[in-house]
């Protein structure tokens, strides 16, 4: 039975934490404090020195506990909730006949239903920062903003810029891309961001004035590249350059650039990204599920190009995401060489966190447990078997880390999620609202599925081996 968290974890003033680790950015320490107060990290170091200098703060121990920054998702897609065990078991491409038609089929109150359910679900995760890459829908993108400032969760809310459907409004859509700026620059929990679908579904001109725009704001600019075989054959068809070759042309990349995917990269493609310091969300579920390739990541890692780990939104759980990291690398490229470590195991703790923090333009506001940055952060219980005895905890985390060991959520300071569900709103209650409208939308949207559901592909194969037979 979930237990309701003590009175004190649910103070908003400050408040002194002596776990038994503290993640720091060079690794665990024990025998550490951290005050948060004014939605920071305050304080931090030696807990002898940090009681001394806070005399008047009551001290918080927490034996057993890990406290570590909260992951963040540098590419999450936060309005196709309704729809995520449709593309399973479905070939690569699967926006052109899954994400658009569900997202065109959704209004603004859905847009809020599935960004809310998103957010609870990153939450749970143990991701306290998401980066949402846009979405389609007509619906109003404030929305989002709503029901992830509501959830408690730090988001970068993108703006889609595309241009290049007949009839778009170039001059319009610049506009709309300097309001979204305008609207959510130095907000607390809320950072704008524009983005471009795909290359293909913009101008040259597109590209590079979003671009532009996002880095004159210190706002990132996002896209798709290089993820399907069947998105760079058109792009060479179309405009005689793979996509990323593309962008660098038209001098579009640079330090505000998020690149999702890259995993089909050729070497002068990886020295274009290195030498422009783009930045790139690796995301390794989405090559195991729907990809043509893995991103290079350990490569990357050797070349300095930046990068941080993103789900694609397909499944919001920090802990799984980073094992996914490094089994993903491993498989692909370590094999081969005999690579045993892929990593040594903080690679994707840190590209989890600060790095990926970094990649979405918060590496000053968030990622690491570090003074003056905001209290994004996690509870985590180490006192269980699969941790007993503990001789290397970074890569126990990586590899052992579980979900239902998240007891606490704090973002900004703020106590979001205790064990795993909210404790200022009604979590179930937004799960029964979700599930009363899903069907309809599912059933109306004009989603084409080439494969049959699992059951249904059980029992075709079951009439084909009594054929056989």
């Amino acid at each position: 039975m979930r237990t309701p968290p003590d009175p004190s974890w649910l103070s908003t003033g400050p408040r002194l934490l002596l776990p038994e680790h503290l993640l720091l950015p060079d690794g665990p320490a024990t025998g550490q404090a951290v005050v948060v107060a004014d939605g920071r990290f305050a304080d931090l170091g030696p807990r002898e020195e940090v009681i001394a200098r806070n005399p008047h703060l009551t001290a918080q121990d927490l034996p057993g506990k890990l406290i570590m920054p909260g992951f963040v998702d540098a590419h999450h897609h936060l309005t196709q909730t309704f729809g995520k065990a449709l593309a399973f078991g479905e070939p690569s491409e699967i926006f052109k006949r899954i994400w658009v038609p569900l997202e065109g089929a959704l209004d603004t109150e859905l847009i809020y239903l599935a960004a809310k359910a998103a957010a609870l679900e990153a939450l749970r995760g143990g991701f306290t920062t998401v980066v949402d890459a846009g979405t389609r829908s007509p619906g109003d993108i404030g929305a989002i903003a709503r029901a992830t400032e509501e959830a408690g969760l730090r988001t970068v809310l993108g703006l889609i810029c595309n241009d290049a459907a007949p009839g778009a409004d170039r001059a319009e859509i610049r506009k709309r891309a300097e309001r979204h700026l305008g609207a959510w620059s130095g907000h607390a929990l809320t950072h704008p961001s524009l983005a471009i679908s795909i290359p293909e579904a913009a101008s040259d001109e597109m590209l590079r004035d979003t671009s532009r725009m996002a880095a004159e704001a210190g706002a990132v600019f996002q896209t798709h590249v290089n993820e399907h075989l069947a998105a760079v054959e058109r792009s060479l068809v179309s405009r005689r350059r793979r996509p990323l070759d593309l962008l660098h042309h038209l001098g579009v990349l640079g330090p505000q650039v998020l690149i999702a995917h890259s995993t089909l990269v050729t070497p002068d493609e990886l020295m274009m990204l290195r030498d422009t310091g783009t930045a790139v969300s690796y995301n390794p579920v989405a090559s195991q599920w729907k990809g043509n390739a893995v991103a290079p990541a350990t490569l990357m890692q050797s070349l300095g190009i930046r990068f941080g780990i993103g789900t694609d939104g397909t499944r919001s759980d920090g802990f799984r995401l980073v094992d996914a990291a490094e089994a993903v690398q491993r498989i692909a490229f370590g094999l081969g060489t005999g690579d045993f470590s892929c990593g040594a195991g903080w690679t994707w703790l840190e590209h989890a966190t600060a790095r990926g923090a970094d990649a979405a333009a918060l590496g000053a506001v968030t990622g690491e447990i570090a003074l003056g940055k905001a209290a994004d952060f996690l509870v985590v219980d180490i006192d269980v078997p699969e941790f007993s005895p503990s001789w290397d905890l970074v890569w126990e985390l990586v590899r052992l880390g579980n979900r239902d060991q998240i007891e606490a959520v704090f973002v900004a300071g703020a106590l979001r999620l205790w064990q795993g569900w909210p404790v200022d709103w009604d979590g179930k209650a937004l799960m029964r609202r979700m599930a009363e409208r899903a069907a309809k939308v599912i059933a109306s949207a004009p989603i084409q599925r080439i494969h049959s559901r699992s059951t249904e592909h059980r029992s075709a194969m079951r009439l084909v081996a009594g054929g056989n037979q």
